[in-house]
């Protein structure tokens, strides 16, 4: 049985990318999460008026692989001290953000900011909220660093 898990760390082509090169996951899935705007598109979420993310959704299998594992990803790929802003990005849609999908993943979470901050002296500003609802973005969009043979958008 796989678990779910959900991350936002500024463009989702790289994000995914890294946790596919990982080799600790099942699958993923770029979209769009965390804003009000239903069943938002591409265009509409990079205007940054519609309050979601660029997210990255991991499957993977808990008996190999712990959430544990998946924020040391998280935290190692981009810079989670810059509001709003991922190296070229800016806007909302490319903050720092850790869903979770249940109270464990909550804990270990915050116990994974807390130790992240001891290491660096900017604050963090990633947020830790619950997940919801879940947009899956354009198929286009899906593993397009490995479709396009681009190299990777991400830090």
């Amino acid at each position: 049985m796989h678990k779910l898990a959900t991350f936002a760390a500024g463009c989702f082509w790289g994000v995914e990318e890294a946790f596919l090169s990982s080799g600790k996951i099942i699958s993923t899935q770029v979209g769009y999460t965390g804003g009000t705007t239903a069943s938002p598109t591409y265009a509409m979420v990079c205007t940054g008026n519609t309050g979601h993310a660029e997210a990255v959704k991991v499957a993977y299998d808990p008996q190999t692989t712990t959430y544990g594992d998946l924020l040391g990803i998280f935290w190692r790929i981009h810079n989670p001290t810059t509001m709003n802003r991922q190296g070229p990005d800016s806007g909302s849609q490319y903050r720092s953000a850790i869903f979770y999908h249940d109270e464990d993943q909550h804990a270990q979470a915050k116990a994974s900011l807390s130790e992240q901050q001891q290491k660096i002296s900017n604050p963090i500003v990633t947020q830790i909220v619950p997940a919801s609802v879940f947009y899956p973005a354009e198929e286009y969009h899906q593993q397009y660093i490995r479709k396009t043979g681009r190299n990777t958008c991400h830090i």
